[in-house]
């Protein structure tokens, strides 16, 4: 696994962000998250830009938001899905380089390095940004 454990430290753009939010333990919630937010992708891109995805997290309690970054406020959003805009801010940035399969691994060596180093942390989100759509990457034999 290919994950760097020196943070970057990144201003965080104000984020236009819709989503679908679970709670529940992330092993068992953001799968199905995922998997409900990308049938509603064709219905939220007939109105809206999509520029991105990514995932917020709270550990307690255990809350999960699969949502994609729009470029601007949305319109005509299908029910199932909130809004928000994301204030932005200073953000710790750690990357993963590698199959998506090893999230669940780097994420939980991100929150040992982050306890063990003593970073301060604001009690908001984590923000989990994909670089690419797991959806267009194609296995390799």
């Amino acid at each position: 696994m290919n994950l760097t454990l020196e943070p970057e430290i990144v201003q965080w753009p104000p984020t236009h962000y819709v989503f679908l939010e679970k709670t529940g333990p992330f092993m068992q919630t953001a799968f199905p998250a995922w998997q409900e937010l990308h049938k509603l992708e064709p219905i939220i891109s007939e109105h809206n830009q999509i520029t991105g995805a990514m995932a917020l997290y709270k550990m307690k309690p255990d809350t999960y938001r699969a949502g994609y970054i729009l470029a601007a406020p949305p319109v005509s959003l299908p029910r199932e899905l909130s809004y928000e805009l994301l204030s932005g801010g200073k953000y710790s940035k750690f990357v993963l380089t590698g199959s998506y399969s090893n999230l669940p691994q780097a994420s939980g060596r991100v929150w040992e390095f982050v306890s063990k180093s003593n970073m301060m942390l604001r009690p908001d989100f984590a923000i989990e940004h994909y670089g690419n759509d797991p959806k267009t990457i194609r296995k390799t034999a």
